[in-house]
């Protein structure tokens, strides 16, 4: 696990070894244990180093054998030894013990095909010397993150993180306000354009290529895939899920140093702990048990023979992590549990460099709640959907709340309308009334209407599946991961989101995977060949944090609305309206928790970027 960052300039006219050591210097936290550059009269390379794969040998960039291409990577590849034995047999030369060297040789004998051999998680860049283009990609799900910027005509800058390109000088840092209007409804950025005007985030799945003759050209190789096979047994199920998560438990252990797990009280990291068997594993929770797995966790790494370090995090502690956790997450992030993660990640880098966790489970197995909604919908089956359209029609315009309201809605409003992935902070109406200067025009629906289109034929739970692996898998479950860890030089690792365990994932028919009484279904019971049945029966929980609970509390009241009334956020939003919402939650009139949270994540995160000297 490392980072990188770079520029191509075709037509240099100055000197940028001094912006390539800044760029290196703000993503010091990715690769502590060294640094490497390269630069030619075109380009400029710079690599931080976390030694976790070839630790005596693996330094980037790294040079192929006759000198003609140089490769910066970032990420862990699982098969690589594999790869490699093919590449010498074909006469390829290695000089070092490392998994970086297999995607160099293996670019140059396949070109992209060598993306359809790669199991892992990465990020990588090939500088072509002799034809002087470039080549980066990044892995199927987006476990490791791209960001690139054309700056001008002949230039293009990239790297690990947005903070490393912001200090190439020809790079202006730019609020991009589009991209507020989507944050506020899926409390992450959601557009392949980045809050930082002319930044963008490279897809998962996409690679791209650059040239001085074809200028800048991106495409997708890999999407993931459903294939139902709607005669599966359950007992075949389960005994594919057994053996493809042990085969990747197995892959995703490889490694020159040794190897912890995150641990809570669910089945997803009681999976991954009971099928690794990391000697140490970690857990972190709040004082207030209803908000604590920690005593689920060290039962179960007790049953296991595992060690459990454990942390409880106080509110004083957590709070004052805020603007650490946005400077480190590049855009803004309003999930709490990401401060959660910040500190496990603290806890578990003063024992290991790496951790396996749960992350991917529930959008390949059907673990959110959420999924459950298109069953119980089927008892309203019986009524023509016009009808339902105009019941539905007729509820959101009736003011006030009651029972039943939500689901006469919900089953008569179609689900590309209503489903942008597993939050929905701010509905479009709220967020025209909360703006100074709304454009009325934006549409959430928009940014997820061309993958409905992709997932049209399928099931409404694979259609969700879908969109949360486009939206908040990357958006907001693997962004903070990345970043939380990062931020500690610790690399993460996520042996659910595997290629070999999506396929399998792909061809569970609905019914192994939720019904009205349970999520994961066949998951859940493929993880009983390891793990006591008590986690496996667990309700997800995922780092739950009290928010609701502090926000009515008046130091924190006082704290969410200094940052609400400084300027820049009056200058964005109105005043009025985010105050009528935070005295409405400190007064449980309701809990506008969320949204309140959306809105202080935002003004953290805006004056760690903008208003810092």
């Amino acid at each position: 696990m490392c980072g990188f960052a770079g520029y191509v300039d075709y037509k240099r006219v100055k000197d940028h070894r001094e912006e390539l050591r800044k760029m290196t210097e703000v993503i010091i936290h990715r690769g502590p244990d060294s640094v490497g550059y390269y630069e030619d009269d075109a380009v400029g390379l710079v690599f931080r180093r976390l030694s976790i794969i070839g630790i005596e040998n693996g330094q980037q960039p790294i040079l192929n054998e006759d000198g003609s291409m140089v490769l910066t990577f970032n990420g862990e590849i699982y098969n690589y030894a594999g790869i490699r034995e093919e590449l010498r047999e074909k006469g390829h030369v290695f000089t070092t013990d490392s998994d970086s060297e297999v995607i160099l040789h293996g670019f140059e004998e396949y070109g992209q095909q060598i993306l359809d051999r790669l199991r892992g998680m990465y990020c990588f860049v090939v500088w072509d010397i002799k034809k002087k283009s470039l080549f980066a990609a990044r892995d199927g799900f987006g476990i490791k993150p791209f960001y690139y910027t054309t700056p001008s005509d002949n230039e293009l800058v990239f790297g690990s993180e947005i903070k490393s390109i912001l200090q190439y000088a020809s790079v202006k840092k730019e609020l991009n306000e589009e991209a507020i209007y989507s944050y506020l409804s899926f409390q992450f950025s959601a557009r392949s354009e980045s809050f930082f005007k002319g930044i963008f985030e490279l897809p998962p799945g996409h690679f791209i290529t650059y040239s001085e003759e074809e200028g800048l050209r991106v495409k997708e190789y890999w999407d993931p895939k459903f294939a139902v096979e709607e005669d599966l047994t359950l007992e075949e199920a389960v005994k594919r899920i057994e053996d493809v998560f042990d085969d990747s438990v197995k892959v995703h252990l490889t490694a020159d140093t040794e190897v912890g797990s995150f641990l809570s009280g669910g089945i997803d990291s009681s999976y991954v702990v009971s099928t690794a068997k990391c000697p140490k594993t970690f857990t972190v929770g709040f004082s207030d048990g209803g908000y604590s797995e920690i005593a689920y966790a060290k039962e179960l790494a007790s049953i296991l023979g595992v060690e459990n370090h454990s942390k409880v995090i106080t509110p004083e502690e957590y709070w004052e992590a805020i603007p650490k956790v946005q400077y480190h997450m590049d855009e803004p992030v309003a999930d709490p549990s990401a401060v959660a993660l910040y500190f496990v990640s603290q806890l578990a880098s003063k024992y290991v460099k790496v951790v396996c966790s749960g992350e991917g489970a529930d959008e390949l197995f059907g673990g959110y709640n959420v999924y459950q909604t298109v069953i119980a919908n089927r008892a309203m089956d019986w009524m023509p959907k016009p009808l339902r359209a105009a019941v539905a029609k007729v509820m959101k315009c009736i003011p006030f709340r009651f029972k039943g309201k939500e689901y006469l809605i919900r089953t008569g409003t179609p689900l590309s309308e209503r489903y942008i992935g597993n939050a929905y902070i701010f509905r479009e109406k709220e967020i025209d009334r909360l703006l100074v200067k709304p454009t009325g025009k934006m549409k959430t629906s928009e940014l997820t209407a061309p993958y409905y289109e992709r997932a049209k034929d399928l099931d409404d739970v694979q259609k969700m599946q879908y969109i949360d692996m486009k939206f908040w898998l990357r958006g907001d479950i693997l962004r903070k991961a990345d970043r939380m860890s990062m931020a500690h030089s610790l690399e993460l690792r996520v042996p659910f989101l595997d290629y070999e365990v999506m396929k399998v994932a792909g061809t569970l028919p609905l019914s192994l995977k939720v019904d009205k009484n349970t999520t994961k279904k066949a998951l859940r019971l493929a993880a009983l060949k390891n793990t006591p049945k008590a986690s496996t029966e667990r309700k997800k929980l995922g780092f739950p944090v009290p928010i609701r609970v502090w926000l009515r509390e008046e130091q924190y009241y006082n704290r969410v609305k200094e940052v609400l009334l400084r300027p820049y956020m009056t200058k964005l939003f109105k005043e009025k309206e985010m105050m009528e919402l935070l005295d409405a939650h400190y007064t449980g009139k309701r809990d506008y928790s969320r949204k309140l949270w959306c809105l202080y994540c935002f003004g953290i995160w805006y004056g760690e970027f903008f208003e810092s000297v």
